[in-house]
């Protein structure tokens, strides 16, 4: 639970377009915007290390400090990723207020894949479900929500309504019998290829009786029998 906040100190930005954010980028630093109550849209810039330096601390509720103005409890609403490097590009973040309760999404990590009988038999643990939306105070959002699979036997699946929610908190799902967190399924068993029919070894045409000369060949004559006792003169 987040009780101790960060404080993220941004600087207020007012160049806009891609060209600009890839500048930004190439400076060290990450564009973001935070919304307010009011709907109103304040950009900003924060320097990347600082930022990655947050993120992996793994705070949801943090203070933003815009230059010199007062800093406001925030929620990081979304972070958008470069696909093949992996760092944050931009970051959106929602102004909230303390004693107003918000929709957070929060991941879902597994605890106790070594010890599940099913995976130690050879089964196939499949995380399906990884984020799911909570409601609750800025204060009481989870980090994550962790779901033990050490019990699980091959065949087992676990669904959201076993899962209990911290205090405080609530799942968002009309239906939580039908949103599936893990299944453990039987082994994957390789099929062996099929063997390969062996190839035949004489040439189309070569000691075969009554086959067709091949396209472009003139058809062999038939040797005439040597007729015995007869002489050149006949």
């Amino acid at each position: 639970m987040a009780s101790d906040r960060a404080t993220l100190k941004v600087q207020e930005r007012d160049e806009f377009g891609s060209r600009e954010s890839r500048r930004l980028r190439r400076s060290g630093l990450v564009p973001g915007i935070v919304y307010g109550h009011g709907g109103d849209a304040r950009p900003f810039q924060v320097e990347e290390r600082t930022l990655r330096t947050l993120l992996g601390e793994g705070h949801t509720l943090l203070d933003l400090e815009l230059d010199d103005s007062a800093a406001v409890p925030v929620v990081i609403k979304e972070e958008q990723r470069h696909p093949v490097r992996g760092n944050v590009i931009h970051i959106d973040c929602l102004e909230v207020r303390l004693d107003e309760k918000i929709e957070s999404e929060v991941p879902i990590e597994l605890e106790g894949l070594d010890q599940a009988p099913g995976v130690r038999e050879g089964g196939v643990l499949d995380h399906v479900t990884r984020e799911i939306t909570v409601e609750a105070l800025p204060t009481e959002i989870p980090e994550k929500i962790t779901v033990d699979v050490s019990e699980m036997v091959i065949g087992d699946t676990i669904q959201l309504s076993v899962v209990t929610p911290p205090s405080g908190v609530k799942f968002m799902a009309d239906d939580p019998e039908e949103i599936t967190i893990a299944t453990l399924s039987p082994p994957r068993v390789e099929e062996e290829p099929e063997p390969e029919l062996e190839e035949e070894t004489e040439l189309v045409g070569e000691g075969e009786e009554g086959e067709e000369p091949a396209e472009g060949e003139e058809p062999a004559e038939p040797e005439q029998p040597e007729r015995v006792g007869e002489s050149e003169d006949e």
